[in-house]
């Protein structure tokens, strides 16, 4: 009963995406590891900026200096 924890921080992640995230890790568990797909589990869980530290400060303090997790397009 493989179990899956996903952290993200709070910024507004769809209902949408998270299907998606649910989906495309529960396939990805029984594509490599031959799971059951029903016996799979998927947590998601959204940390707010203010409790999320990465190099020394908080996601919220980088946020606010224009620093972000998006990829350049």
């Amino acid at each position: 009963m493989p179990y899956v924890k996903i952290e993200v921080t709070r910024e507004g992640v769809t209902r949408e995406q998270k299907q998606q995230l649910i989906a495309g890790i529960t396939h990805l568990i029984t594509d490599v590891l031959d799971k059951d797909p029903s016996l799979t589990h998927v947590v998601i869980q959204e940390i707010e900026l203010d409790d999320w530290g990465f190099a020394g400060e908080q996601v919220s303090v980088l946020r606010e200096k224009g620093i972000t997790a998006q990829k350049n397009k």
